[in-house]
């Protein structure tokens, strides 16, 4: 079952997104970071365990980053990640948000529900606020993917 996240789910969300960030595959959040964000995190759960979580950012006028996409380790490969991608899809195009980007390291995933490759420069506001103080392989070590998908 895919749902928005709540408070209590602030800590499965966390450990979820440390996995990934601890083998530079995403960017860490901080505890406080992610109460704070609450909003913009919804989560799949199962048999009343977080399984994998999703944010959709709206960043400014007709534009959300899609971030924090990240699945428990024994739930790969069973479309919980899809489903999450999916979901806030669905929830921006109900917000009126015309395009969703999202960087990444995981291309092909983002491929098969729709996103495509664009140029990480059209995204500069992302860029100087997030990146530059939060991500320590900034500017020279990020190999991340610019990706967008256009909603209708």
């Amino acid at each position: 079952m895919i749902r928005k996240a709540k408070v209590q789910d602030v800590k499965a969300i966390k450990t979820l997104i440390s996995h990934y960030a601890e083998k530079d595959q995403m960017l860490n959040r901080s505890l406080g970071e992610l109460y704070e964000s609450i909003r913009d995190f919804s989560v799949y759960e199962k048999d009343g365990k977080v399984l994998g979580t999703a944010a959709l950012h709206v960043g400014w006028e007709g534009l959300a980053e899609l971030r924090s996409v990240a699945v428990d380790k024994d739930s790969l490969k069973k479309g919980v990640g899809r489903r999450l991608v999916k979901a806030c899809i669905k929830d921006a195009s109900m917000m009126g948000v015309r395009e969703i980007f999202v960087l990444t390291y995981v291309q092909g995933f983002f491929e098969k529900v729709g996103f495509n490759k664009t140029n990480r420069g059209r995204f500069l506001q992302k860029v100087w606020t997030e990146c530059r103080n939060k991500c320590v392989k900034y500017p020279d070590k990020c190999n991340e993917t610019a990706m967008t998908l256009k909603l209708d």
